[in-house]
């Protein structure tokens, strides 16, 4: 590194107020490392600091806002693909179409999203995400409240589904890149948002669908008779984007330290480091320093020239390093195939959950004679709460010594 770029480091640092420490450096050198070429050992070795400093913080103010406001996300993504369930059958009395195609529109939405927000977050950060998902949702959720036709209805829902997406992987990365070592169990926790936007949206459909809507098999199927979907999406819009609106002007989201990190920002992670010590009201000694020394003591010759470099290349969303970059040894290979397919079985099971559930409760009522609109939601209802202390439940088994994270998947993928 020139003699100009040690000034300038210098300089950030006194701007910080505090002084290099090397405790952070010796713990990354004789830490354990990840398995040979599965990670950048500069990145990780600079994000083994971040992540000291942040135990060190400990679990204060900004990180229980953050397990709220990172909640919203889990709410959105609960709330809006299971609307394609509640809406199903007052939609296709007014409408006239066939029903799947109504949750495929969605799910195309989604899992673009899912790319699109993903891989987004390395590209350009994580703050952009974190906000403009829920404005989508929210904004594209009160337009199809006004859909004429069947397919306005099914375009705005993909689009709302774009911004959807989104929310799960990059609210997590987030809540994940700021919460101490010690409490990241809340992750499991923090699902306690989409059981409740389950129940939540369950319980506002109840009356809306169930007084302002006409009679199921009916024939004809006025707009003016059937307004309950449309009032349950302006509900549900309005709600969103009121839950954005406490992400973007109540909560002061910092950029997440790890992502400048890997653009070669170590100064500008450093300062959001003391940012949230400050918010906290505490104090850390954190310095550009200790980032620099952690990666010239596993970086090798050309160490110093590697950490000027930028490791989250802008253009690396046109190609496939990032994918690459998940089976690059046998045992990461063998992770990552075994967490697609059980993602791939649960996102099976959620969106036929999900997407029918209503029409089965529906179906089963007629049974018995009680398949009206007011007993299939309050049916919903019922559903809806019984999956709020699953959260709890699951928070709880992660952390036991003979459960785990894998025996708690296994047990939940199993049920």
């Amino acid at each position: 590194m020139s003699q100009k770029g040690h000034g300038d480091l210098e300089a950030k640092c006194q701007k910080l107020g505090a002084k290099p420490t090397t405790s952070r450096v010796d713990a990354v050198a004789s830490a354990d490392l990840f398995e040979d070429g599965t990670v950048d050992p500069i990145y990780q070795a600079k994000a083994r600091v971040l992540n000291a400093a942040i135990q060190e913080i400990g679990m204060g103010k900004y990180q229980w806002w953050l397990f709220a406001v990172a909640g919203f996300g889990w709410f959105a993504d609960s709330v809006w693909p299971l609307l394609g369930g509640l809406i199903l059958s007052p939609v296709v009395n007014e409408f006239h179409f066939n029903g799947p195609f109504l949750s495929l529109a969605l799910n195309i939405g989604l899992f673009v999203g899912a790319v699109l927000w993903g891989f987004g977050c390395d590209i350009w950060g994580r703050r952009w995400s974190f906000n403009l998902t829920l404005l989508i949702a929210g904004v594209f959720g009160l337009a199809a409240g006004g859909s004429p036709d069947f397919l306005t209805l099914a375009s705005l829902l993909a689009v709302l589904g774009l911004g959807v997406g989104g929310n799960l992987p990059v609210d997590s990365a987030v809540f994940l890149d700021f919460v101490p070592g010690d409490h990241q169990y809340l992750l499991t926790i923090l699902s306690i948002w989409w059981s409740v936007g389950q129940l939540v949206a369950s319980f506002i459909a109840w009356p809306l669908i169930a007084h302002f809507s006409c009679p199921q098999g009916s024939t004809t199927c006025m707009r003016s008779e059937n307004m309950g979907w449309r009032y349950l999406l302006f509900t549900l819009g309005g709600m969103t984007l009121i839950l954005w609106g406490v992400r973007f002007f109540v909560f002061p989201l910092y950029e997440s330290p790890r992502y400048f990190v890997g653009r070669g920002r170590d100064a500008d992670a450093v300062q959001v480091i003391h940012e949230i010590a400050r918010y906290n009201g505490r104090t850390s000694d954190l310095t550009v320093e200790d980032l620099i020394a952690a990666g010239n003591a596993v970086g090798g010759p050309d160490a110093e020239r590697r950490n000027e470099q930028a490791l989250l290349s802008r253009s690396s969303v046109f190609t496939m390093d990032h994918i690459k970059g998940l089976f690059e040894t046998p045992k990461l290979a063998w992770s990552t195939s075994l967490l697609i397919f059980l993602w791939g079985i649960i996102g099976l099971a959620s969106t036929l959950y999900n997407s029918f559930l209503p029409y089965l409760l529906a179906s089963r009522g007629a049974q018995f004679g009680d398949s009206s609109y007011s007993i299939t939601y309050r049916n919903q209802v019922i559903l809806g709460v019984v999956g709020v202390p699953g959260a709890f439940l699951a928070g709880w088994a992660v952390e036991q010594p003979y459960i785990g994270r894998k025996g708690t998947l296994a047990l939940s993928a199993g049920e």
